[in-house]
């Protein structure tokens, strides 16, 4: 198929589209039409690299373009960050992605994702990097919030969901790979993980991103087993291509992630992003030496181009219109997300009813704290989104309580706040964190900024970027969290309140785990409400009010204590990562949590019932039947955990899950989808999957389980099967008095 110079790569997509042409096909056409200088143009960002103190400015008002060739009409990759919306322009600004994870709700996830595809798009940009599957290792992570929590099954389930979403409209990056999860020393610190880790814990969920689709991965910054992730070899090329047979491009996280031109090319790494840094320096001496073989070069622009050309080729046919940008239907959809992700962790009978939701009887109204009136939406990093307009929980329930007197105070007088509260029927404290104290760390900390060449190695220039880096810290702190507690003055609050008001609600605001020993005995209601986009006031007035169910299960385990959790260290230049942390860390050494993993309650009851299941070492379903037993309509998240049963300590392990909501008095069997991968091992020498060792038990319940007495043997081979195939041992029962329902105060322990 012979193709005009000017219109190259459009009929090359329109060749894909019709299927004259597949899309590596295309991609060798394309590639035999460019030079060696437009080639190794597809190898980096376009613009220059004094654009660099820039690049805070720039990200959010146009895309950031890598590979464009002009004269082939090439667009190049069209770079916009999305993890909470698209960080171009005034955009949507859903809830963040740990409160998404909250909701437990895949396809509610994946019609965001549509969302933020189809806003990235309408913004100019086709790639977006909006999927974060790191593990949640450590609640003090500076960005947890841009993560699905600790555990690797509702991690990849909510990944895939986002990555089908977004792919409509836009290519998906996932990020960042791998094992990043702290901040302060992301450019420098080492990773230390041994291979059953590495491939049971903290690789499943890409893995599972990169089989739903995944267009694109951007490597992290950090080092594992001593090499930087963009001369990463094993992993990118080993793991990510040879083993799970990933077909697309790898892209560099933002200038200090590529450390080397063409080793980083060999390694698998095919984008230094997003300015003409390393590779513009390096790669055309290295390719005319012979330093760098010109097969690995057009190994790279095959990906790249063959991963554009067939995304261009299948994406969603119409444009989308700029109007749809935060457009009624798209708020709509933040603000159900933000409903859906509230987690109510402790609602007490006051009177004769719990506190929650507010009573329609209600006429005074305290809200109370330093974030009741602000747009706290998150971090103010890479993934800041900028909305035209934002809700903040006392507009949300001034409009939601229209006949109520609300009264409001910062809470910076304690004396005031009590009295206050002490006039109200009810009062709601917002307290928690902002993008002071958790979120990306805009300091250079430990790196050594000579990677990006000779010229910002010493000298004026890179004291001016260093100086510039710890300007901006002044005003956006972020990077990791010092502490899990709140702010003392939080804790004062709170105190004050509740004593001068038993009627008292707290509201957190945060990205990850918050303690609340110090303080929670005193408050009769607590909910998480994290940080919740742009329509985060009028969701949480939802919740409160009852005009809708708190849909939100926790994503991790909340400890009674830090120190039931891993080590973490701020300024730590290496690190070992094992199999113990977050709720498998504490079932492990028999600790109990504040709130187990999975917890949260409603506003009406259920019970649960293990009907059967069917398991091998592919995957399997369980089939439970579901009871709404209260009088309001609600909603409930069905999860199923496995546990070898044969040790002191069953540490338990997420298979599966399914929300579900139901009416009054109605039930139904829900079918759960079942991972294996939780139950399997791998060989390192054969890289083949077989079962664990041991005694594995099923369990079918609300939340992380408390007690193994109730299980049913998973596997079962030796056994009779029923006419369906499945265990006849697959059957029991549970109830809310064994702490599976219901809406009790706080979880069994």
């Amino acid at each position: 198929m012979k193709m005009t110079t000017a219109a190259a790569y459009g009929e090359a997509v329109r060749a894909v589209r019709t299927g004259k042409l597949n899309a590596d096909e295309a991609a060798n056409q394309l590639i035999q039409q460019m030079t060696d200088r437009e080639l190794l143009g597809l190898l980096d960002g376009d613009s220059p690299g004094l654009l660099l103190p820039f690049i805070p400015m720039l990200l959010h008002r146009r895309a950031f373009v890598a590979g464009a060739v002009p004269r082939l009409g090439i667009p190049g990759i069209r770079f916009s960050d999305g993890g909470r919306g698209v960080v171009i322009g005034a955009s949507t600004a859903f809830p963040v992605t740990m409160a998404r994870a909250a909701t437990w709700n895949p396809s509610l996830e994946e019609q965001v994702g549509l969302a933020v595809g189809l806003e990235t798009r309408a913004r100019g940009a086709n790639y977006s990097a909006s999927i974060c599957v790191n593990l949640l290792r450590h609640p003090a992570w500076g960005r947890a919030q841009e993560c699905y929590g600790e555990d690797p099954v509702l991690t990849g389930r909510m990944g895939a969901a986002m990555t089908r979403g977004v792919r409509v409209h836009a290519m998906a990056c996932v990020k960042h790979f791998a094992l990043n999860s702290m901040e302060d020393e992301r450019f420098e610190v080492d990773v230390s993980v041994d291979e059953h880790a590495l491939h049971e814990v903290y690789l499943p969920h890409f893995k599972a991103v990169v089989d739903a689709g995944a267009d694109s991965v951007m490597s992290s910054y950090n080092r594992v087993r001593g090499e930087y992730m963009d001369v990463n070899h094993a992993l990118l090329t080993d793991v990510l291509r040879h083993e799970w047979g990933f077909p697309g491009f790898v892209t560099s996280d933002w200038v200090f992630g590529t450390h080397d031109a063409a080793a980083s090319l060999q390694a698998g790494m095919d984008v230094e992003m997003p300015l003409r840094l390393v590779r513009a320096r390096d790669l055309p001496a290295a390719l005319r030496s012979g330093e760098l073989a010109r097969a690995t070069v057009l190994q790279s622009a095959g990906r790249i181009l063959r991963t554009s050309v067939q995304h261009a080729a299948t994406r969603e046919l119409a444009e989308p219109s700029a109007a749809l940008i935060a457009s009624p239907t798209h708020r709509a959809l933040a603000r159900r997300v933000a409903v859906e992700s509230t987690v109510l962790l402790k609602n007490e009978i006051r009177g004769e009813t719990p506190l929650l939701p507010l009573a329609p009887s209600i006429r005074r109204l305290a809200v109370i704290g330093r974030l009741a009136e602000r747009a706290n939406l998150g971090d103010h990093g890479s993934s800041r989104v900028r909305p035209p307009a934002t809700i903040s929980p006392l507009q949300g329930l001034r409009e939601a309580l229209p006949r109520v007197r609300i009264t409001a105070a910062s809470g910076r007088n304690e004396r005031t706040a009590a009295a206050l509260a002490a006039a109200a029927d009810t009062a709601v404290v917002v307290v928690g964190l902002d993008q002071h104290d958790e979120g990306e760390s805009v300091v250079t900390g430990g790196v050594d900024v000579g990677v990006l060449g000779r010229a910002f190695g010493a000298g004026a220039l890179r004291r001016a970027l260093i100086g510039l880096a710890h300007l901006a810290s002044r005003f956006v702190r972020g990077g990791d969290r010092s502490s899990l507690h709140l702010r003392p003055s939080d804790v004062r609050l709170i105190r004050a309140v509740a004593a001068a008001n038993p009627r008292t609600v707290v509201v957190l605001i945060g990205g990850s785990a918050i303690l609340t020993e110090e303080w929670r005995g005193h408050v009769p209601a607590l909910v998480l409400a994290w940080y919740g986009g742009m329509e985060g006031g009028r969701g949480l007035a939802d919740v409160l009010t009852g005009a809708a169910e708190p849909g939100g299960r926790l994503p991790f385990v909340l400890p009674a204590d830090a120190a039931h959790l891993p080590p973490f260290d701020r300024a730590a230049k290496s690190v070992v990562y094992d199999d113990k942390w977050g709720q498998r860390r504490l079932d492990g050494e028999g600790n109990a949590p504040a709130f187990p993993f999975g917890f949260g309650l409603g506003y009406t009851t259920f019970e649960h019932r293990l009907l059967n299941h069917l398991f091998d070492d592919t995957g399997g379903t369980a089939d439970v039947l579901v009871t709404n037993t209260g009088n309001r309509t609600g909603s409930t998240v069905v999860q199923i955990y496995a546990a070898d049963v044969s040790v002191s300590r069953p540490v338990a392990q997420l298979l599966g899950f399914r929300k579900v909501t139901l009416q009054p008095g109605a039930e139904t069997t829900v079918r759960v989808s079942l991972d294996a991968g939780p139950t399997l091992q791998r060989d390192p020498a054969t890289k083949c999957w077989s079962p664990r060792t041991g005694d594995w038990a099923l369990l079918a319940g609300t939340h992380s389980p408390v007690s193994w007495t109730d299980a049913v043997r998973l596997r079962c081979p030796a056994e009779p099967a029923g006419k369906d195939g499945t265990s006849q041992r697959g059957q029991t029962a549970f109830h809310p008095s064994a702490g599976w329902s219901g809406s009790a105060a706080a979880p069994p322990t």
